[in-house]
């Protein structure tokens, strides 16, 4: 396995759309190393979650995980869609490893069902609340070439990550 580089904000990469993945790559002992890697890299950063983008692949590929109270399973999804999103809204901090040092106040849904296909290339439909909801919504922003700013509708809570720490910081905030 290998900690693969990460774009960062300014990257073109990062504001283009991914191209879905062709089925019949899934099972190819290459695309199941990338999948390794990105979880490797995710976790050497660390991080909660990670698109493909995010390491200069413009297809559609997201992978997360987040162990612990609150967290949710690792999950690979390729080629996902929302099919459903819930009516409240919740505000939460969010940043991401594309974006360094900075966290912002994202509106999101609470609760969304997604559909993909697993690492295995089979189908799965996941209704995710919480955490999980706002990591899997976030990762799928890096597929349509959006960033956690863009989402933001009040720039003032944009802050370094020392200042976060030192003024808004009231539970951990995993980096998505």
């Amino acid at each position: 396995m290998a900690v693969l580089p990460i774009a960062k904000l300014g990257n073109p990469i990062l504001r283009q759309q991914a191209t879905p993945i062709d089925t019949r790559d899934i099972r190819t002992k290459e695309f199941q190393q990338l999948i390794d890697d990105m979880f490797e890299t995710m976790l050497d950063e660390p991080g909660i979650g990670l698109a493909a983008p995010q390491i200069s692949r413009s297809i559609q590929l997201v992978v997360m995980g987040c162990e612990g109270e609150g967290g949710f399973p690792q999950t690979t999804l390729i080629n996902p869609k929302i099919v459903y999103y819930g009516p409240q809204q919740v505000e939460n901090w969010e940043g991401c490893l594309s974006v360094d040092g900075l966290r912002g106040k994202v509106i999101r849904p609470s609760v969304i069902r997604v559909q993909a296909l697993n690492r295995d290339g089979r189908p799965v439909d996941i209704e995710a609340d919480a955490l999980y909801s706002v990591c899997i919504q976030h990762e799928m922003d890096h597929l349509i070439g959006k960033l956690f700013v863009d989402r933001m509708t009040d720039m003032s809570t944009l802050t370094q990550l020392p200042e976060f720490e030192k003024y808004w910081r009231k539970e951990p905030t995993p980096v998505i």
